[in-house]
């Protein structure tokens, strides 16, 4: 018999998340490495008309995308395509990618990343960004190569 896990069932009831607002999008996390024992992160993205992030790849996470509102567009293959509500994308580490907004109301995008660590980059990103001013992008970059994040 396997002995008893140090893991628990998590019930995260709406609402409840932590919310970090970073290049104009608002991420809502259900699950970070800390619940997950760094296995994964879970979060929905909520980006406005035209939001999307400009074209990356991660070294270090996979991340899979569940279109739950709105127009969503794919990066994928040096070509854009149009996603509807329900369907789901995934992106292995190493491969360019990116989505945006089509539409004209708020894109939702449910978002699992893994392993964990996407959160932090988030937050860290979140910081550099609440400051007054113009965005300091090279310290931006510096923070996204840091968690194997780079932009092409």
């Amino acid at each position: 018999m396997n002995p008893p896990s140090t893991q628990f069932t998590r019930i995260v009831p709406p609402n409840s998340c932590k919310v970090i607002r970073a290049f104009g999008d608002e991420i809502a996390l259900h699950l970070t490495g800390a619940e997950t024992d760094g296995k994964y992160t879970l979060f929905t993205s909520v980006s406005p008309p035209g939001g999307g992030p400009p074209p990356h790849y991660h070294l270090n996470e996979d991340e899979t995308f569940f279109v739950l509102e709105g127009r969503a567009e794919f990066f994928k293959d040096g070509v854009w395509a149009e996603v509807p509500v329900g369907s789901v994308v995934y992106t292995p580490r190493g491969v360019v990618h990116t989505f945006r907004n089509a539409g004209q109301t708020h894109l939702k995008l449910l978002v699992s990343t893994a392993p964990s660590g996407f959160e932090v980059f988030f937050a860290r990103c979140e910081e550099v960004l609440s400051k007054p001013g113009p965005p300091d992008m090279p310290r931006i970059i510096q923070i996204a190569a840091e968690h194997g994040i780079h932009f092409v």
